[in-house]
């Protein structure tokens, strides 16, 4: 029995039918085809599929998409645009906060809604913000380093996407 939803994704509505059980994730990407956000494990404890809904990160892989009718939310890809890339983007790629990708969107989410609420946050704060995702690339120190100087950047005034070099 499907049924027929609106999400409001990056600024943008869209209608969709869906099966009631499908998770916002799955029709994120199969659906809209916003493939940013990742499965990694199906239960929330990987950080992957993170999103951003009421200035609050979510696991998208945990939430149905039928929970979401009606409302708003952000994905990766509501962040940075063609050749411009978000503070946070920009500071990842600077400190070489990327390796193989795959968490980064995540990361970047849970890190964004923090300065969004905390625009000068602690170290200690930081890795409570991003606690939820797992990183098995870098490490954490140039995570830490690129979240820090983001976080600078968009005290500045200068949180919206910059050009990318």
């Amino acid at each position: 029995m499907r049924q027929t939803i609106t999400l409001h994704v990056n600024g943008t509505a869209y209608t969709t039918d869906v099966e009631p059980r499908q998770t916002l994730l799955e029709v994120v990407r199969d659906h809209l085809g916003l493939t940013g956000s990742k499965e990694g494990c199906g239960t929330g404890d990987c950080g992957a599929c993170t999103m951003i809904a009421d200035g609050r990160a979510f696991s998208s892989c945990l939430t149905l998409a039928v929970e979401m009718d009606g409302r708003a939310f952000t994905t990766i890809e509501g962040l940075g645009y063609a050749g411009h890339l978000h503070p946070i983007q920009a500071k990842f790629v600077e400190h070489g906060a990327v390796q193989c990708g795959f968490c980064i969107p995540g990361i970047i989410m849970a890190a964004k809604a923090l300065l969004d609420r905390n625009p000068n946050p602690t170290d200690e704060e930081i890795r409570f913000a991003i606690a939820g995702n797992l990183c098995r690339c870098t490490g954490y120190t140039r995570i830490m380093t690129a979240i820090r100087d983001a976080a600078a950047v968009m005290r500045e005034g200068r949180g919206e996407p910059v050009p990318a070099d």
